[in-house]
């Protein structure tokens, strides 16, 4: 390995339980029927950019920089997200390479007159670390990071 290449940290993302969220929770919002689709449930790709939302304030509080999406893979969606529903989206830390850094996430929702978090979709997202001129760079790898 040279000395410009830093080695990929690799952490293994929590089991999806089903039971309980894990990890970091970076975003929690509303259902809204503006979300919808003609059969009355929230659009899977709604879904989605909460997802990438989330992905991106997990990404950005490690990376220290902006950062921009450049991979989904594994996506489960798992049951349907209606109006009303509280929506909270989880991140655990996945990868770390040289610019880019992987992240599991796990939306839950908390459905009207219920208490108990029910999980709806869950994914792999990859953002890379970019500078002010939209460029990659690479990510400072401090030995706090695996904390965050």
């Amino acid at each position: 390995m040279s000395d410009t290449q830093a080695p990929e940290t690799h952490v293994h993302p929590p089991a999806v339980t089903g039971t309980e969220p894990q990890g970091q929770l970076c975003t929690r919002t509303v259902a809204m029927p503006a979300d919808t689709n003609g059969n009355g449930d929230i659009f899977g790709g709604w879904l989605l950019g909460q997802m990438d939302l989330a992905g991106s304030v997990f990404a950005g509080k490690i990376t220290k920089s902006r950062t921009v999406t450049v991979a989904i893979d594994a996506m489960n969606f798992r049951k349907a997200v209606y109006v009303g529903d509280l929506v909270s989206v989880h991140g655990s830390l996945v990868r770390i390479g040289r610019t880019s850094i992987t992240v599991h996430l796990e939306a839950w929702v908390t459905r009207r007159k219920e208490t108990q978090a029910i999980l709806v979709t869950d994914g792999n997202f990859t953002y890379v670390s970019i500078d002010d001129n939209g460029h990659p760079q690479p990510i400072k790898q401090d030995g706090s990071l695996l904390t965050t």
